[in-house]
């Protein structure tokens, strides 16, 4: 992994890190579906519903800005790669022309 591009890297975390969030909403999910089956009234039934759907959006939400987030850090890193390879040899150029004149 030392000498893989760093893009493909974030990228690669970025992806099991949204795994994790979306597990952890749909556990969350999962809970309050729990509690809403096991609740005595209906007002308290439907919050827990409520509740459900609201923690499931609100976290394929945050997933999403998560991974547009790790894609625009990743394009920009590999953009940045490329322009300093690219400026690289105009470098080497400039300062070949720069070299004292012997006479």
């Amino acid at each position: 992994m030392a000498d893989a591009n760093l893009d493909a890297v974030i990228r690669q975390l970025a992806k099991q890190q949204n795994k994790a969030l979306m597990a952890a909403a749909k556990s969350r999910r999962d809970r309050y579906a729990g509690l809403a089956a096991k609740a005595k009234d209906k007002e308290t039934k439907e919050k827990y519903r409520q509740l459900a759907r609201e923690t499931l959006s609100q976290g394929a939400a945050a997933a999403r800005r998560l991974q547009i987030s790790a894609d625009n850090a990743a394009d920009s890193y590999a953009r940045s790669m490329r322009n300093a390879l690219e400026a690289q040899p105009a470098n080497k150029a400039v300062k070949k022309s720069k070299a004292p004149k012997a006479g």
